[in-house]
């Protein structure tokens, strides 16, 4: 089996066969076939589109939920692509580029470096190339730069192998060859003790994660551990290095302020819940579809489907069935279709957002199972029951009001023992 599997949009946009890498393209990466492949496969994602929720984002989503590396994760493709996360690592980067890019602005105009797995085809930006590719783990990126009181970065974006001129391709190749034979590591992080904790809070959220008298306790709670826990809202951004971590107690979402705090207190070295990964990938149901699916929990039929793949519904599932998008949270996003000519109006709709969506059978329930896990610990077992004559957790109402199902909770010792090891089961 190849160590490599190489992700494109079309086979002809890679022609470089070798025996240690498939290639593959993304339509086929994102099925079913490839759950085929092992989880020691090394997956360099080569797609167009990189964007978010774009085919090209599924297929590094869906490798890392397989238990794949993947090239450029999911976590490097937002930052990117949202060009206010880059502008934490750029001081360092354009300090490397004043120091080591000796070039007389009046002997260059602005101009355009392309970087292929950390390999400038400029030789005079080496030093900050291989930085930027540590911090940016994308196989092809195009930096271009500018002379303001000294040569500094205007822009690190990911481009295409399409991109890739002729007089380039060699180089290009070599690069791979040479990270493909590197072993792939995690960069460490430290974590520095805790005392004072910050809790980021929105107190005018409508379905906030914990409500108010959450808070006080959690506030309490930490007294009584001898830290002290200090409610903050998003206008203490620029105070996060006062704290030792950071507790985000807001629905969290991508292109939102609570990732920016997230990525914010990791590069200050703070312990965060939720962490940036954890953002990014438990905000996706299609992530986590295949990440039961990998190991083996048992979950209602579920499809991944396309646009073209919505006929599939109906023959292997039935009506009703639930479409959901792949980012909702809280009830939101979660339709129920209950023939085709409904299915067609919500997938019309939908496919607005997304490339994917997923789809599951309709099972009737009376509440949901929650554990909270912590390092592989069950904190907490509780049910949420469905809202009152409603399927849903959360019944959302036409003017915007929404009704909310009741919980019970449960001492870990008189939950049902089978939901806390499905809860708690290490992967495959």
């Amino acid at each position: 089996m190849p160590s490599h599997v190489v992700v494109v949009d079309r086979r002809s946009d890679f022609p470089w066969a070798a025996p240690d890498r498939l290639v593959m393209p993304a339509k086929e990466f994102v099925g079913e076939a490839a759950r085929r492949l092992p989880a020691s496969a090394r997956v360099i994602n080569l797609c167009r589109d990189m964007s978010y929720l774009s085919l090209g984002y599924y297929c590094s989503l869906l490798a890392e939920a397989r238990g794949q590396k993947a090239i450029p994760s999911v976590e490097v493709m937002l930052d990117l692509h949202w060009k206010r996360l880059l502008r934490i690592a750029l001081p360092e980067v354009n300090e490397l580029v004043r120091r080591t890019f000796r070039v007389p602005p009046e002997m260059q105009p602005p101009f355009t470096v392309t970087i292929f797995f950390g390999e400038p085809d400029d030789p005079r930006l080496t030093v900050a190339a291989r930085r930027i590719f540590e911090l940016f783990r994308c196989p092809l990126l195009a930096v271009e730069l500018r002379h303001k009181n000294g040569w500094a970065i205007e822009s690190i974006e990911p481009i295409s192998i399409r991109e890739v001129h002729t007089d380039q391709r060699q180089l290009f190749i070599e690069a791979l060859d040479r990270y493909t034979r590197a072993a792939w590591r995690r960069q460490r992080t430290t974590t520095p003790a805790r005392w004072c904790i910050a809790m980021l809070q929105d107190p005018k959220e409508k379905l906030p994660p914990s409500n108010g008298k959450a808070l006080e306790r959690f506030v309490r709670a930490g007294a009584q551990l001898g830290c002290d826990v200090e409610l903050i809202t998003r206008a203490d951004y620029g105070r996060l290095a006062e704290f030792d971590a950071l507790f985000i107690r807001e629905t969290t979402a991508l292109d939102h302020h609570t990732y920016r705090f997230a990525k914010k207190a990791e590069s200050e070295g703070l312990p965060v819940i939720d962490d940036t990964r954890s953002i990014l990938k438990c905000t996706n149901k299609i992530y986590l579809a295949e990440l039961l699916q990998a190991n083996g929990v048992p979950c209602p039929r579920t499809l991944i489907l396309d646009r073209r793949g919505i006929g599939r519904i109906e023959r292997e599932l039935g009506f009703p069935a639930v479409i959901k998008i792949p980012d909702g949270s809280f009830s939101r996003g979660v339709y129920k279709a209950m023939s085709a000519a409904e299915l067609e109006d919500i997938a019309e709709r939908i496919f607005k957002e997304t490339d994917l969506i997923i789809a599951q059978e309709y099972m009737a329930t009376a509440f949901d199972w929650r554990v909270g896990v912590l390092d592989r610990n069950p904190l907490f077992v509780c049910q949420y029951f469905m809202a009152r004559d409603h399927w849903q957790i959360v019944k959302h109402g036409n003017s915007g009001e929404a009704e909310e199902g009741g919980a019970r909770t449960f001492a870990l010792a008189d939950a049902p023992a089978k939901v806390v090891e499905i809860a708690t089961k290490r992967p495959a």
